[in-house]
Order: C-alpha cells, then sequence, then structure tokens
C-alpha cells in the first residue's frame, strides 16, 4: 500500500518511525488513515520491525476522529456505520496485537482517539505542553472503540475521571492516569525515546512478541464479544439526535444546545 497519511522510515536496525502525517488536519483519523494504519500494523507487524515508534507531525499528535469522517456516518444507513465503526475497532485491535513493542511519542495534543492511540502503546511518552481530553461527549458522542484499550490502561475507577466529562487534562495528570508513562522535556524527548528502544535490540523479538500476548492476556478482557459491542455503541450513537446537533453545532462554530 502506498500511504498518504503515515510516513514511515525504518531504520537499519530495526526501528520503525510512523509518524500520522495529516497536519493540516490535526492528524484526525479518517477513514484512509484508518486503512492505512491497520496495514502499517500488520506489515510492520509481520516484517521484521523490533520496535515502532508512534509520532504526529505539525502542532498535535492526533486530534481524534476526523469530523467530516462523523459526519457521513450521520448520513449513511445502519449497515454503513456498522461497517465503519467495524474499520474503527479493528484498526484499533491490530495495533493492539501487534507483537511488535509500540513506543509513543506525544506533543501537543491527543483527543479523543488520539487518547486511543496512546493507550495501545506499549509505553507513551508525552511532552509536558501536551493537552489530553476524551472529547467525544461535547459532540453527543461516547469513547465506544476505544474504550476497552482506555478502561484497560487506567482501570476503571481512574477511566470514570475523564471517561464522560469531556475535559480537557494536562500531561502530568495524563500521567497519574496512567495513559502516558514519563512527560519529558522537548530537548529532553529524543535520547528518552532512545532510551526505550534500546532494551528492546538486545532481546529475543520472539520473546517479546510472545510476552506482549500473554501480557494482553492476563489483562482485561478485550475479544470479539467486547470488540462488537463496542461498534454496536458507536453505530447507535451515531444514529442518535445528539450527535448530529453536536457536530454540526461544532462545524458551525456555535455551542451545542447542552452548552
Amino acid at each position: 500500500m502506498t500511504y498518504q497519511t503515515l510516513d514511515i522510515r525504518i531504520e537499519d536496525r530495526g526501528v520503525a518511525h510512523v509518524t500520522l502525517n495529516l497536519p493540516e488536519k490535526r492528524n484526525a483519523l479518517s477513514a484512509r488513515m484508518i486503512e492505512e494504519l491497520t496495514d502499517m500494523a500488520g506489515t510492520l507487524g509481520a516484517g521484521g520491525a523490533r520496535v515502532i515508534v508512534l509520532s504526529g507531525a505539525g502542532k498535535v499528535f492526533c486530534a481524534g476522529g476526523d469530523l467530516d469522517w462523523m459526519q457521513a456516518q450521520i448520513r449513511a444507513d445502519r449497515a454503513g456505520r456498522m461497517a465503519e465503526a467495524r474499520k474503527l475497532a479493528m484498526m484499533l485491535n491490530a495495533l493492539n496485537e501487534m507483537p511488535v513493542p509500540l513506543i509513543g511519542r506525544l506533543h501537543g495534543g491527543a483527543f479523543g482517539g488520539g487518547v486511543g492511540l496512546a493507550c495501545i502503546c506499549d509505553i507513551a511518552l508525552a511532552d509536558p505542553a501536551t493537552r489530553f481530553g476524551l472529547t467525544e461527549t461535547r459532540l453527543g458522542l461516547i469513547p465506544a472503540t476505544i474504550g476497552p484499550y482506555v478502561v484497560a490502561r487506567m482501570g476503571e475507577g481512574r477511566a470514570r475521571q475523564v471517561f464522560m466529562s469531556s475535559r480537557l487534562f494536562d500531561a502530568a495528570e495524563a500521567c497519574r492516569l496512567g495513559i502516558v508513562a514519563r512527560v519529558v522535556a522537548q530537548e529532553a524527548m529524543d535520547a528518552a525515546i532512545e532510551a526505550e528502544i534500546l532494551p528492546y535490540l538486545s532481546v529475543a523479538p520472539g520473546a517479546v512478541g510472545a510476552a506482549k500476548a500473554l501480557a494482553r492476556r492476563l489483562g482485561p478482557r478485550i475479544d470479539a464479544e467486547v470488540i462488537d459491542e463496542t461498534i454496536r455503541r458507536l453505530a447507535e450513537t451515531w444514529e442518535g439526535e445528539e450527535a448530529a446537533h453536536g457536530i454540526a453545532a461544532f462545524l458551525a462554530k456555535e455551542p451545542p444546545r447542552w452548552a
């Protein structure tokens, strides 16, 4: 596949740098980016990469779901909504199940699906100025397909502090909540990422993949039944009047009625 939304650079030592590369859209998750991230997970996951570093071009890591894409789901029929929700859910699952360690390098902002991507990373580091938020409910939506990964990373109690309110919070709180492992100054980020990469270059890749699979197996259940439930809930939310009103108000730069 020729990637239009991702920039991929692979070092000779097997370190792959994957950059979300739609800075003009704040790296929002469009249909094309969802497709390409799914393909990347399968290609690099099976293609000899030892470590993958995920980052975002431009001012923010990832602003969440692309609003044009979400509007299209509101206009679609039930089958179309379910199909698109499944593509999103299976992208997240593919990234989560990669046998290759995934390191997140966050800056600027991680909102909605951007938080989901951070929670799928095996470890994520954030610049101190990074802002976070599960902002779906502002638009009349819910953090459905990312939900299992967010709750797995944060635990239910901590997740409920930010899962429903859409409030924004800083990198220090994201660290306390478990979304990121450490907050690292911008000038020290290269060295911090390298320090996370190096241990993986001296261990058996097959054992790393098996250990990651075991950790997933021992953690909260994220199986086909759970994924199907999130797909159904997302599609149902897209069908609701609140979502249509919330997204329309956002695009019109007007406050929704609940604000």
